[in-house]
């Protein structure tokens, strides 16, 4: 992290990152910063390393052609909100991504210097803040605190804080860092209250999600934790919906599963900021075109019933009222950045 970055993109860039390994709602904060941007009138576009996925990039996300096994499961969500970029290399996927709008939101890449960014927003689970706050492998961290701390512009608190958050408060007061807090909130809930589920979830934290799926008034049945980009297999899912026979429930999981189930539909839509219901998902089209949705139809095995039978339910977040707050942080970001490039232009 202490390297000077290599290369500074065409575009400002905001980074949305983490102090420590596994899940805190960076793909969902991503997709709030974008619906802010576009607010200002702004073109965003997201670059992803594309975690999980075969293509090393730099490469254009197409839902209609790709799944998560060639991009990822997290920029085939992002990609159904704004153009989406995958590359290993994170300065070589700016370049493209430069060309396809006027502001890059990276999902990820805070720890790593070779792109100059020009906002650094850290989430952090509420729940879970930095664990014991020691490095990995004796801790979470993916580098010590202070050293993040002095790259970070603003840390996102999601989530109810939990008392060992504490230790972060006072160093986020040490280093005058703004703290923003910001809830996950279910999509238009109503539509599963009183209905049986087995809810399950392959992502960083599953409680979260089920925390999210108790807050609807669905009533869980059981509930399957799977690890976070998990890649179900035909046992997973006959497993799954043997239970949901037994149990008389509908099987329900998180948009981010759901892109790494065979041709699931996966909700995704632009943020607006304060978290918009959209609706519980059954069957909307993940990829274009009468092709794809006869290769969902005709899907065979456990795989692809549980992929006809599967609801989804999306999260948004919710910044309450720090949403003015963070809209002038980013938009002060942008004013600076363009500052800057104009300054480079005429040098």
């Amino acid at each position: 992290m202490t390297r000077p970055p290599r290369a500074r993109a065409a575009v400002p860039v905001v980074c949305i990152g983490n102090f420590v390994a596994g899940g805190a709602g960076k793909t969902p904060t991503a997709l709030l910063i974008a619906g802010i941007a576009r607010e200002l009138g702004r073109r965003p576009v997201f670059l992803s390393r594309g975690y999980g996925g075969r293509e090393a990039g730099p490469l254009a996300v197409d839902p209609a052609r790709h799944d998560a096994a060639d991009v990822g499961d997290e920029p085939l969500l992002l990609a159904a909100a704004a153009p989406t970029v995958v590359s290993r290399d994170r300065p070589a996927g700016a370049v493209l991504a430069s060309t396809l709008g006027d502001l890059i939101v990276m999902d990820d890449g805070f720890q790593n210097p070779s792109l100059a960014k020009d906002l650094s927003i850290v989430v952090v689970d509420g729940g879970f803040g930095i664990g014991n706050g020691r490095c990995i492998p004796a801790g979470p961290l993916r580098a010590p605190l202070p050293v993040q701390l002095d790259r970070a512009d603003a840390v996102l608190v999601i989530g109810d804080p939990a008392p060992a958050l504490a230790h972060l408060d006072a160093a986020l007061t040490a280093h005058r860092t703004p703290r923003f807090a910001g809830h996950l909130v279910p999509r238009d809930p109503a539509h599963l209250a009183g209905r049986r589920v087995v809810a399950f979830a392959g992502i960083g934290r599953p409680e979260k999600f089920f925390d999210s799926v108790r807050k609807t008034g669905a009533i869980i049945a059981a509930t399957r934790p799977f690890p976070d980009h998990h890649a179900f297999t035909e046992k997973d899912a006959a497993d799954l919906l043997s239970l949901c026979a037994s149990e008389a429930a509908v099987p329900l999981t998180t948009a981010k599963d759901g892109a790494r189930l065979p041709a699931l539909p996966v909700t995704g839509e632009p943020a607006q900021g304060q978290g918009r219901p959209e609706g519980i998902a059954s069957r909307p089209s993940r990829r274009a075109g009468a092709v794809a949705v006869a290769a969902r139809e005709e899907s065979s095995g456990a795989l692809g019933r549980l992929a006809r039978m599967v609801l989804i339910l999306d999260v948004a977040l919710d910044l309450g009222e720090d949403a003015a707050a963070l809209t002038a942080l980013l938009s002060g970001a942008l004013a600076r950045a363009e500052q800057r490039n104009q300054a480079r232009a005429s040098s």
